[in-house]
């Protein structure tokens, strides 16, 4: 369990399908981030059992009632395509709607990042988002990444689709000098 000012990052469990399942049937959530909606509570367990259960999956809880409102993981050598070595990692994330703009998922990310560099011993951490995901570039944006590529064509299975990817990534160095300098 990982914990910020206003924030619990915990294992994901069965109790939260009813909590996932609010935030990830809505429309304006999932399909930009590459998944469609869930339509039942019984779609969002079976998420919680076979997606949101790698060794570094989170659910983004407020401290205030540990309620599910969000997710983010940081995707190990072996579940991610961005990298084959044991040292990176690819950090993805999403939050529910009611959510937006309150600067929650810049918080979990930093300190995801946290967790990646100081406790897990990464160098590198990848993300990605697809065209048209300012919300998420701006999130990548805000915590330190840097823009590394673009590419055209890439496959969005679960969505039946093709989309404009973009990847970006912070090594060590970059996150303790932004870390220093961000006080």
């Amino acid at each position: 369990m990982l914990r910020t000012e206003r924030l619990i990052l915990r294992r994901w469990e069965d109790a939260d399908a009813e909590d996932l399942f609010e935030y990830a049937k809505d429309p304006d959530v999932g399909p930009i981030a590459g998944w469609p909606p869930h339509k039942d509570v019984g779609e969002s367990r079976d998420i919680i059992r076979r997606v949101l259960c790698g060794r570094e999956a989170y659910a983004v809880c407020l401290k205030e009632d540990g309620k599910a409102i969000g997710a983010i993981e940081l995707k190990l050598n072996g579940h991610t395509d961005m990298t084959e070595r044991d040292d990176e990692c690819e950090m993805g994330y999403w939050l529910g709607k009611p959510f937006w703009g309150q600067g929650i998922m810049p918080e979990a990310a930093r300190e995801m990042l946290r967790h990646a560099f100081e406790d897990l011993g990464m160098t590198t951490v990848w993300c990605g988002f697809y065209e048209g995901n300012n919300k998420s570039r701006r999130v990548q944006e805000k915590v330190g990444f840097t823009y590394r590529w673009t590419t055209e064509n890439v496959e969005v299975p679960l969505m039946h689709e093709t989309r404009t990817g973009h990847v970006s990534s912070i090594t060590r160095e970059e996150w303790e000098h932004g870390t220093v300098h961000a006080g």
